[in-house]
């Protein structure tokens, strides 16, 4: 179990120690994910070579004693995933000739660790934050249209690691149009780091991007990519991207981009603040060698109210599992803190009661949000862009044991987009690896009328929000995934409709449809269905012409009906309604629980 990292520090998260090892099993913005990339250098070896080694030579990867120094584990067997402290291993080698001088770098002998950009973070905190200055790019890169900056593509065959057989790539992004801050990115190895620098060398400047000026060597990158033989074995699809304040996406495979997480959210959606965007300011890749199963980074946080390190270990595979180690210092108070937050984009779906001039069925990167307490309770809040206006869900628990914004429906006919490919965006689940304490999960629906913005937010809100002078640490894996049910609910929401007749105009029809679990091979007399009305409003309504009726494909659908509870009474007069809905069999549950909020 964690132990404290300060006596006296309040915290409500079990904290690990730095000389132990995390074992495991392994925004309202939207950020385009554009296509550029970047190489350099092979590190020296021992031998003053470039640093190639066979798979018999040992090397760190994310199986090995990775984030501690602790013996090395067989590659080949399933990754338990630690946090590591390279150790330097081997004598000073010589200096590396790169094949194309433009492209040269510099190593350094030096050991690369968390533990180093946790201290990193601890001195960042102790001084004044200081913005980074958007107006240090030349005048040429600061006012690239969309159009002009999407034309500059990083040149493939000169990504990091491109030479050798090696597993993963990485890629880099040209700085300018709306990515104006400097991000430092660095490689390393058992035993050197070096410093990549922006060359031109690196990119392809298209037609569109016109008469260019001056390139500054110390202007730094707009993020980075991560590729690998993700699709299929012969090519280096896109893994992951880090690009944007603390922004990220990753993919699994036959996947396509659509959630977004980022490493914290500081006063999103608070009263009377101001959201703050902390940037991640510098990256350490580690060189992959020919044997790992997945890769590794480090980045530094820092923005007006917390600095902060972050690791990361990116496993690749059907669903592609991120380890994350972070460890935050506050600089200011704030007032309201989430952790592993995730954005993504509703329109309308087939729950929606407000339908667009569109010839999709639907337009969503999510369709739910999916939560597990550390009681065992699953819930699904279907997200909804009704109300016109923004929406605030709260969840409570003692401890959270996962949680997430999913994309339920697969099916290309619910969506019918042939482009946006809809029905392949990923699933984005949350695993809590450490005590987060209490807290909750907080759901944030902000009111769209098409599908360019991100206007969905889920995070984890802990019920102590850390104070200056304090530290926490706290680990969880994202999994993104195409699973229905991540959660393992069983038996689970696949559909939420409603409708309202003109002839029946004071009572609202809710069908709510469920599978999985027992569900899938059910005999006899139909489950039992419970609807309930919660909260401040709940007695202003009625619940009434309850079924339960079984569908094709071993669906089982509960539809009833809403009406004012006074007689004579108006749908318009009963005010936003929390509903819930599950099914049982005697005491058993079933399925998850349906938790909605409408308003009739």
């Amino acid at each position: 179990m964690g132990v404290p990292l300060r006596p006296g520090v309040s915290c409500p998260f079990t904290l690990l120690p730095a000389a132990r090892a995390l074992q495991v099993m392994g925004p309202t913005s939207r950020f385009q994910a554009l296509r550029p990339r970047a190489p350099v250098t092979s590190p020296p070896g021992p031998d003053g070579m470039d640093g190639r080694r066979t798979a018999g030579e040992g090397g760190v990867s994310p199986t090995d004693p990775a984030w501690n120094a602790e013996p090395r584990i067989d590659r080949n067997t399933a990754p338990d995933m630690r946090f590591y402290v390279v150790r330097c291993l081997t004598p000073l080698a010589a200096a590396l000739m790169l094949a194309h001088p433009a492209l040269a770098q510099t190593w350094e002998r030096e050991d690369m660790s968390f533990e180093k950009i946790d201290q990193r973070a601890k001195e960042l905190v102790a001084q004044p934050y200081s913005a980074p200055n958007k107006e240090a790019l030349p005048d040429w890169m600061k006012h690239l249209s969309y159009d002009q900056y999407r034309d500059i593509r990083f040149i493939p065959e000169r990504a990091l690691w491109a030479e050798g057989n090696l597993p993963f790539r990485a890629m880099l992004f040209h700085p300018g149009s709306q990515f104006r801050e400097p991000v430092a990115v660095n490689e390393f190895t058992d035993t050197h780091l070096q410093r990549i620098r922006l060359s031109e060398a690196f990119f392809n400047y298209g037609p569109l991007v016109g008469q260019r000026g001056e390139l500054p060597p110390d202007a730094g990158f707009a993020g980075l990519r991560i590729h690998a033989p993700l699709n299929r074995p012969d090519y280096f699809d896109e893994l992951a991207v880090f690009q944007g304040a603390s922004y990220w996406r990753a993919l699994g495979k036959n996947q396509r981009y659509g959630i977004s997480s980022r490493g914290i959210a500081v006063n999103t959606g608070a009263e009377a603040m101001t959201e703050e965007f902390p940037l991640f300011r510098e990256f350490w890749l580690r060189k992959p060698t020919p044997e790992d199963k997945a890769t590794m980074l480090f980045a530094l946080l820092d923005g007006p109210s917390y600095t902060g390190a972050y690791g990361f270990i990116i496993q690749p595979g059907d669903d592609t599992v991120m380890t994350v180690r972070a460890v935050l210092y506050p600089r200011a108070a704030v007032k309201r803190l989430g952790l592993a937050p995730m954005s993504s984009m509703f329109w309308f779906g087939e729950n929606s009661k407000q339908r667009f001039d569109d010839f999709r069925p639907e337009v969503h990167d999510s369709d739910g949000l999916s939560i597990q307490t550390g009681s065992g309770e699953k819930i699904w809040r279907p997200i909804t862009n009704d109300s016109g206006h923004l929406e605030f869900s709260f969840f409570a628990m003692d401890k959270c044991a996962g949680f997430g914004l999913l994309q339920r429906d697969r099916r290309f006919a619910a969506y019918e987009d042939g482009e946006a490919n809809y029905h392949q965006r990923p699933s984005l689940w949350i695993e809590p690896t450490s005590d987060w304490g209490s807290g909750k999960v907080m759901l944030m629906e902000i009111p769209t009328s098409n599908e360019h913005p991100d206007n969905t937010v889920a995070m984890w809100e802990p019920s102590h929000i850390p104070q200056p002078g304090e530290r926490i640490e706290f680990t969880y894996k994202q999994h993104w995934t195409m699973a229905e049910d991540p959660a393992g609910s069983g038996g689970h929401v696949v559909a939420t409709r409603t409708g309202l007749h003109d002839w029946q105009k004071e009572q609202r029809t809710i069908a709510v449809e469920f599978a999985g679990g027992a569900l899938e091979k059910w005999e006899g007399e139909p489950p039992e269905a419970v609807v309930t009305a919660i909260g401040e409003n709940a007695a202003k309504v009625k619940i009434q012409g309850l079924a339960v009726q079984p569908l094709p494909e071993g669906r089982w659908r509960v539809a009833f009906q809403i009406a004012p509870s006074a007689e004579g009474g108006k749908l318009a007069d009963v005010g936003p309604q929390e509903l819930r809905c599950c099914l049982k069999k005697g005491d058993d549950f079933l399925t998850e629980t349906w938790a909605y909020r409408i308003t009739p």
